[in-house]
């Protein structure tokens, strides 16, 4: 069975910074493209970022860039999200995906909760 589990969110001031961790079970963890996606009240769930099963590809959407860091690490089986510099609008509930492909998002996360405020 496979379980990805997030932590590490909370409040946070703007400006600030928060590093997401999702750790994953239950799946051959290099043979996944893992994502952040993210969900605010009344918006429908957004890729944020996404890494290659090697790390060696990213995509950031154009509202992070620069300010936030997908890395994992596959003898861990985790992925991370570093995230800086934090706007009010980066206020969401994260949520860790993992997928053969980037268009084909298998197992979610139970999500975490980021608040930053102004």
């Amino acid at each position: 069975q496979v379980h990805l589990v997030e932590s590490g969110g909370g409040l946070v001031q703007a400006g600030g910074s928060l590093r997401l961790s999702c750790a994953a079970s239950g799946l051959t963890f290099t043979r996944y493209v893992m994502g952040w996606f993210r969900q605010a009240p009344g918006k429908e769930r957004d890729v944020v970022v996404r890494i290659s099963w090697s790390g060696g590809s990213t995509y950031y959407a154009d509202s992070v860039k620069g300010r936030f860091t997908i890395s994992r690490d596959n003898a861990k089986n985790m992925v991370y999200l570093q995230m800086n510099s934090l706007k009010p609008e980066d206020t969401a509930v994260y949520y860790c995906a993992a997928g053969r492909t980037s268009g084909d998002w298998a197992f979610w996360g139970q999500g975490t909760q980021v608040t930053v405020s102004s």
